[in-house]
């Protein structure tokens, strides 16, 4: 019986006796892996969803702060949330520029749409320090805003991660739902729960710019 020989066996056999022995358990680790990733990553994420619950930006702002704080560039996050505001997931929608991120708004509701996530909270990240929203961010919210009324996606807030510290758009009444009662302008903590402290007051040369 004539013996097909593989491409992946030849290149080992061209190898020397270690290398060839690395490469090979390389590759079974590689596979073994992706086996778990697909056997076991739907089941984590289930899990997850299941004990995490966002009742205040407060939440957003502990889930997300600790991988966005230090990032160097801006980054829009989409958390996805079922009807009783449990985290069904979150999706890395743009990362841009130090100055600026161009963000288009079907990628914003890729996900959620793909999930049949019933809300969405928008968390983008300041890489100055200062979590004040710049003209752009308060713009693209309200833009999402509209496109997810006409999914019926509800976009519930916008936090800015700055920092140590954070900013709502809706609880600073720069951002209204449809449909919702407007915070009072100025109402920095309109939600109950703990918050975050502030960050520097460092120019913001960032912001979301809708494409």
């Amino acid at each position: 019986m004539r013996r097909t020989t593989d491409p992946d066996d030849r290149q080992v056999s061209l190898l020397p006796p270690d290398a060839a022995t690395l490469l090979h358990l390389v590759r079974e680790n590689l596979r073994l892996l992706g086996e778990l990733s697909g056997r076991y990553e739907i089941a984590r994420l289930t899990v997850h969803a299941e004990r995490q619950q966002v009742r205040n930006p407060a939440d957003i702002a502990a889930y997300l702060g600790p991988e966005l704080t230090d990032l160097a560039q801006e980054q829009l996050r989409v958390v996805l949330l079922d009807a009783r505001n449990q985290v069904m997931g979150t999706s890395l929608v743009y990362q841009g520029g130090l100055n600026a991120a161009v963000v288009r708004l079907a990628d914003c509701f890729r996900e959620a749409v793909r999930t049949g996530a019933a809300a969405v909270v928008l968390v983008h990240n300041h890489p100055s320090n200062d979590p004040t929203p710049s003209p752009d961010d308060i713009r693209m919210t309200a833009e999402a805003a509209r496109a997810g009324d006409l999914l019926g996606i509800d976009v519930l807030d916008h936090v800015v991660i700055g920092g140590d510290g954070y900013v709502s758009l809706r609880e600073r009444g720069l951002y209204t739902p449809p449909g919702a009662d407007p915070a009072p302008a100025g109402d920095k903590q309109s939600a109950p729960g703990p918050t975050l402290p502030r960050g520097s007051q460092q120019e913001h040369k960032g912001g979301l710019t809708h494409a």
